[in-house]
């Protein structure tokens, strides 16, 4: 597990910040924690920018080709194969994750109770909305269904969605930023920085391309009415 190291005087100080430098200001004070070229610390990135990427690929040349749900001889049974994958490579994002941030030094101002109580917090709000955004949506509903011609009626409104959007997504980045809070982790703190922008771009890719898919749904429907 990594070690426990002092902190640079990040801007000269609070008294002494040019608010207008914050941002690079936090970054230059987290990376001054992190070893970029630390293998586990690659594999982190790598992994959590490989998900979507493979998701989203493994999904619109479905919904083009039909091919996975062929192969399988049925569509619920290539969308739970694509989940179970999914999932998996979940996990192993999630150890790529844990291994990075463990590995790497601790920061003094953050090993504390209180900042352990707000990761642990930050862990169970996070687990709130994944898990009932996964009871909302069902498992082909949050394992792109969708793509696969698996239709809901009409859009979930429900709890966590009503709340926020993709709460599935903030759910999980809550998580990983408590789980770097509670292990002192500025190594962790910066992966969920890229976790946070990874499904950004998620959001802005995916978001139009399904609502096109139920634009089309909607209007077959008024076609054969």
């Amino acid at each position: 597990m990594g070690s426990s190291v002092g902190e640079p005087d990040c801007c000269g100080g609070l008294g002494n910040i040019d608010f207008r430098q914050a941002d690079l200001c936090v970054m230059s004070w987290l990376l001054a924690y992190v070893d970029p070229s630390d293998p586990r610390f690659v594999a982190a990135v790598l992994a959590i920018a490989f998900n979507p990427f493979f998701w989203n690929v493994v999904a619109r040349w479905e919904q083009k080709t039909r091919k996975l749900s062929k192969a399988f001889g049925s569509p619920h049974l290539a969308c739970y194969a694509l989940g179970s994958t999914i999932l998996l490579l979940n996990v192993l994002r999630s150890h790529c994750f844990t291994q990075a941030m463990l590995n790497q030094p601790r920061m003094e101002s953050l090993d504390g109770p209180i900042t352990y109580q707000l990761g642990l917090a930050l862990l169970a709000v996070g687990s709130v909305f994944v898990l009932s955004s996964f009871l909302a949506l069902g498992f082909t509903g949050t394992f792109l269904g969708d793509y696969f011609g698996i239709l809901k009626e009409a859009r979930v409104t429900s709890f966590p969605f009503n709340v926020l959007d993709n709460p599935m997504y903030w759910g999980s980045t809550a998580n990983y930023l408590g789980w770097a809070l509670m292990n002192a982790s500025p190594t962790g703190v910066l992966l969920t920085v890229v976790v946070a922008l990874i499904y950004v771009v998620a959001v802005l890719y995916e978001e139009p391309f399904t609502a096109e898919i139920y634009r089309q749904k909607a209007s077959q429907s008024h076609k054969r009415s």
